[in-house]
């Protein structure tokens, strides 16, 4: 009786269900991991840049697929973003989310607060710097606090995989050209954003970006008006929208001659 099926979650649980649905020749809807790249160009508003970074990243823990996960920022502006970047995180109150001046709650569960610090743990041990945070909040049972990573590069976990909890990872780059380059260079495709006060020179580098879903100057979210969904290993076809509905329906020719 099930004529499609659709999934929000892991690479791996994404990887087991498509292979079920194909093996039935039935449609599948795959929306996986990702890790967003947040471009931030060296004309980029910073005042409007770092409040969206702190809210991409650490609302909901940063346990969402779509946050900005990879902050790629020209060496330009590279300093002065990372600063108030910083400066900003430090301001997310960590406790109980039901108290109204908490800014920052517990991650979902301890392993997965766990498995977060072994990849930041990997990531400095080959050369990233921690600019906040960076260790479990003491007496926590899966407390992370707000952490900011600088010097991020391939071979790391925090270049490499996704992170998914409360912790920025800050790529810097020379130019506008190595920050696509960067932006692109991942196994993922979900979403990302890019940063400048030129909207034409943000929807041609927008453009470029490979990932299902970009936004210049804004962060990236979904809405019911619009398709949704990524490319690479973040997953194939789209939920929402008109595109979503058609994801599972078999279009029909009739022809009358």
């Amino acid at each position: 009786r099930v004529k499609a099926v659709t999934l929000t979650g892991s690479e791996r649980a994404g990887r087991s269900i498509a292979s079920n649905a194909g093996s039935q020749l039935k449609k599948s809807v795959m929306e996986l991991g990702g890790s967003d790249a947040f471009v931030v160009l060296d004309d980029a508003d910073l005042d409007k840049a770092v409040a969206a970074a702190v809210k991409s990243r650490f609302d909901n823990s940063g346990q969402t697929c779509i946050a900005a996960k990879r902050f790629i920022v020209v060496d330009a502006v590279a300093d002065e973003f990372t600063r108030r970047f910083v400066e900003a995180a430090g301001e997310r109150q960590y406790g109980d989310p039901n108290e109204r001046g908490t800014t920052l709650a517990p991650m979902a569960r301890a392993d997965l607060r766990d498995e977060l610090h072994k990849q930041v743990q990997a990531s400095v041990a080959k050369g990233a710097r921690v600019l906040i945070g960076g260790e479990p909040v003491a007496g926590s049972h899966a407390g992370y606090p707000a952490s900011v990573l600088d010097q991020v590069g391939p071979g790391m976990p925090a270049y490499d995989e996704e992170l998914f909890g409360p912790v920025a990872a800050v790529i810097r780059v020379k130019d506008e050209a190595e920050a696509l380059r960067v932006a692109n260079d991942t196994r993922f495709g979900l979403g990302g954003s890019v940063w400048t006060r030129d909207p034409v020179r943000g929807e041609s580098f927008a453009q470029r970006m490979e990932c299902g879903a970009a936004f210049v100057n804004a962060i990236v979210k979904s809405d019911a008006r619009l398709p949704f969904g990524g490319s690479k290993e973040s997953g194939f076809g789209r939920e929402l929208a008109d595109h979503g509905i058609h994801e599972f329906m078999n279009i029909k020719t009739i022809y009358v001659a």
